[in-house]
């Protein structure tokens, strides 16, 4: 193994933490979170008190990992070693909150904990302190920024890390001391039991969020889930609503809005409108959503490529297409057809809307949204055809929640969005409108415009579905069924069974260029039967499509996947494997959409028996998967494996072949402390 570089033990190091007595926050009105999971080789740690926020997560096997996140600035230290495949990480005490300063009397905010190792010899490779977004560009390329990199300075049994931020200020440290064994030249040894003793202090100099926890947070009904509850509180501030720990400790416009649509029964008011707020804030001139925010570092990178300055102005990005469209439904559901929110609409849609610097009334961003939602929709409304949906942006191959490269099977026009999204924000302009609460905002161009919306939402409805409709004849479905079953190892017998006689129909995951269809069964129709009010027959198509053994249909046992394509062609189905993100994988909170979608549908009073009897099938066995997988319910997805007959849970992001790292707290699947299993009916 490498040696370990020779560093001076410096008194540079009496300008690091001279340890004077450490001061904690008032925990009487922020109560302190702590809690732990283990998923795989991962072992996580979370801990909010005051000012301090910080998810711990240690990595066991050959790669091993120190790395604790924050949400204040989306700030991460971390340090990767070169260790053996049975190198397995204990954690010996709780970590504990600290608060201390700089050399120059700043503020630094973290946490001390105390783990051991069990292995022969570790060697640290790169020790990283910057934003987040820099921590998980290193692990997936191994590439770090050279104005961010930063030597440990050595002194007897003690490494530290330490640097200010690009542009001066407060910045980042990680002291690691060795408690039992030895640092040497060659790295960390062990003692004689085989295990290394270490002391690890965390700590950020970006500035602190403010909790939203306790009464501020959730109401009495929420389900009584500490899981959930402790992941939801984590993620939980009165600037907004964090995607999901450890990568994604900011906001995210389409997480923060599905959350709180899916949540928003168990929210208090002071919640709904922080996530609404947060959304409303960031929206750019024209009125899109902004999908993600640079902040903090990695802010200051983007304006010195851009610009050679250092400053840290928030970086928006509005890459996406689904966000736009997501706003005005969730809008509707708060200000109108929740009784807390249509009461409190007024005050809310006047107030500031939360944006740094100049603001402006949240009513006047809304209308800019719905505005650039009538936009968007009226070229199709004039000439329906391929060429006129709604498409990725140009040079993307993202544009919607599956925004990995593959996830849509190199398709340009997302279903979801086309067939669903945008009708259902064309609705939900229409009711926001002729409920009169956008009057203070509206002049005449902004209303003749909204009052448009109605009519552009018929014609998306009657005509864009059906151009995402597949059918696959009998004979060729059961040779595809068959095909995929044998080359992903898992028994085709249920799922031939389960294949109707005639042809099996379903929708698209998304077109192509040329409007050719990408084949691949999946679980966007959620997004319809929570926001729309669709047909009987066009309910039962998506039910039976869907609610087949995997690889006929999307249940396996431990989870609904969110894509299934055995009726692709072999290269597209070559990009859904089950270790791609977006491939033959549970989301937690796909299944929570469609569970609470066909809870919205079994309310319906005008629909026949038949399709009663599907959708409460559906549901019972959708509730099976969800109940067989709680174990990994507040993680962000979820693989499988098949092994003595049976599906089992195989964590995401904890195996080495896996293409990405699944969030161990994810926002959006905390949804279950809203969308609740339904009572038996006897």
């Amino acid at each position: 193994m490498p040696r370990l570089p020779h560093l001076l033990s410096s008194s540079i190091l009496a300008l690091t933490l001279a340890w004077a007595p450490a001061c904690f926050a008032d925990t009487a009105a922020k109560p302190a979170l702590s809690y732990s999971l283990t998923e795989g080789r991962n072992l996580n740690a979370f801990v909010r008190q005051g000012e301090v926020a910080a998810h711990l997560l240690l990595r066991s096997g050959k790669d091993a990992r120190i790395l604790v996140a924050f949400p204040a600035g989306n700030s991460s230290v971390g340090l990767w070693l070169d260790t053996a495949d049975t190198a397995s990480w204990t954690l010996t005490g709780t970590p504990q909150p600290v608060t201390t300063t700089d050399a120059q009397g700043r503020p630094l905010r973290g946490v001390v904990f105390e783990a051991a190792l069990r292995a022969d010899s570790a060697v640290p490779r790169q020790g990283v302190l910057s934003s987040t977004r820099v921590l998980r560009d290193y692990e997936t390329l191994r590439t770090l920024p050279a104005q961010v990199q930063v030597q440990p300075i050595r002194t007897n049994d003690t490494l530290d890390w330490s640097r200010d931020r690009l542009d001066g200020k407060a910045g980042y440290r990680l002291t690691v001391t060795v408690t039992h064994g030895q640092l040497t030249d060659d790295g960390l040894k062990a003692g004689a039991d085989g295990t290394i003793g270490l002391r690890i202090t965390a700590l950020t100099g970006e500035a602190p969020l403010t909790p939203l926890s306790g009464d501020h947070l959730l109401t009495a009904g929420a389900a009584n889930q500490p899981a959930s509850r402790n992941a939801l509180t984590f993620l939980s501030y009165q600037e907004k609503l964090l995607a999901g720990s450890w990568r994604f400790h900011t906001y995210f416009g389409r997480d923060t809005l599905m959350s709180v649509m899916l949540l928003m029964p168990a929210l208090q008011p002071d919640a709904v409108q922080a996530g609404l707020r947060s959304v409303l804030a960031r929206l750019s001139p024209a009125g899109e959503v902004a999908h993600e925010e640079d902040i903090g570092e990695f802010a200051i990178l983007d304006h010195l490529k851009a610009d050679g300055s250092t400053s840290d102005a928030p970086v928006y990005d509005y890459k996406m297409v689904d966000s736009d469209f997501l706003l005005a439904p969730v809008a509707r559901a708060w200000l109108l057809d929740d009784p807390r929110g249509r009461k409190a609409a007024a005050e809310f849609l006047a107030a500031p809307d939360g944006r740094h610097g100049e603001s402006e009334a949240a009513g006047a961003a809304l209308v800019r949204n719905l505005r650039q939602v009538v936009a968007q929709a009226a070229p199709f409304a004039a000439a329906p055809g391929t060429a006129t949906l709604v498409r990725l942006k140009p040079g993307q191959q993202v544009g919607e929640w599956r925004d990995s490269n593959t996830g849509l099977g190199g398709g340009v026009y997302p279903y979801d969005v086309n067939a669903i999204l945008v009708p259902a924000a064309l609705e939900a302009a229409d009711a926001l409108l002729k409920a009169k609460l956008l009057d203070p905002w509206l002049d005449a161009a902004a209303r003749a415009d909204l009052a448009k919306a109605a009519d552009l939402a018929k014609v998306w409805r009657a005509k864009a579905p059906a151009l995402f409709d597949v059918t696959v004849a009998p004979a060729q479905a059961r040779r595809d069924v068959a095909a995929y079953a044998a080359k992903v190892g898992v028994p085709a017998d249920a799922a031939l069974a389960a294949l109707p006689k005639g042809p099996v129909r379903f929708h698209a995951l998304s077109l192509n260029a040329d409007g050719t269809p990408v084949p691949v069964l999946h679980s966007d129709e959620g997004f319809e039967m929570l926001f729309g009010h669709p047909s009987p027959a066009a309910l039962d198509a998506a039910v039976e499509a869907a609610d087949r053994p995997f690889p006929a249909g999307l249940m396996t046992g431990i989870g609904m996947l969110v894509a299934n394509p055995a009726y692709a062609p072999a290269a597209t189905r070559e990009l859904f494997p089950r270790t791609a993100y977006h491939g033959t994988v549970v989301w937690s909170w796909q299944q929570a959409l469609t569970a609470a979608g066909l809870a919205r549908q079994l309310a319906r009073t005008d629909l026949p028996a038949t399709t009663r009897t599907r959708l409460t099938r559906m549901q019972t066995a959708l509730w099976r998967d969800i109940e067989a997988a709680k174990g990994v319910q507040n993680s962000e997805l979820w693989s499988w494996d098949y092994r003595d007959g049976h599906y089992v849970v195989a964590p995401y992001g904890a195996a080495g072949n896996d293409a990405d790292e699944s969030n161990a707290a994810q926002l959006w699947s905390t949804v279950f402390l809203a969308v609740r299993q339904p009572k038996p009916q006897h």
